[in-house]
């Protein structure tokens, strides 16, 4: 079991709970994330905001690298998110599935798609995290996961 400081932070609190983004299944060689699209995933045209997007890929991607950093006792921090939007979507249920591309000493690169219930691709995204030692320093202080 990863310690306290590096398994990875529950999607059931801060922004992802606020987004409503559920847990369906997470190793560290995949990641399964779903929300069911309502009005706070919506911008002014009435179709999911390319910000929601970017969180569940980013989520999914900082789960699955977390999950593979553990096994080393590294903690993860993400360092770059390029998510593409590819087709709007206004209803429904989304799932977004991350897999790891590498999987380095220092640093890890995962993928993730988001699709609808019907397979339409709506958002495709690659997120690169830092892999950090016991003890780094993340913002001035060391490496922990806060409840």
């Amino acid at each position: 079991m990863p310690s306290e400081s590096t398994r990875p932070a529950d999607p059931a609190t801060g922004l992802d709970a606020t987004l409503g983004i559920r847990l369906v299944r997470c190793s560290p060689d995949e990641v399964v994330l779903e929300y069911d699209i309502d009005d706070r995933h919506r911008q002014p045209y009435g179709i999911v905001h390319g910000g929601v997007h970017c969180t569940a890929v980013e989520t999914a991607c900082s789960m699955g690298a977390a999950l593979a950093g553990a096994a080393r006792g590294q903690a993860v921090v993400g360092v770059e998110n390029h998510t593409s939007f590819i087709h709007a979507v206004r209803e429904g249920r989304v799932t977004v599935t991350a897999r790891p591309l590498t999987r380095g000493r220092r640093s890890q690169l995962w993928q993730a798609d988001a699709h609808t219930a019907d397979g339409t691709l709506v958002a495709s995204g690659r997120v690169r995290l830092l892999a950090l030692d016991p003890g780094a320093a993340l913002a001035g202080e060391a490496v922990a996961v806060r409840r």
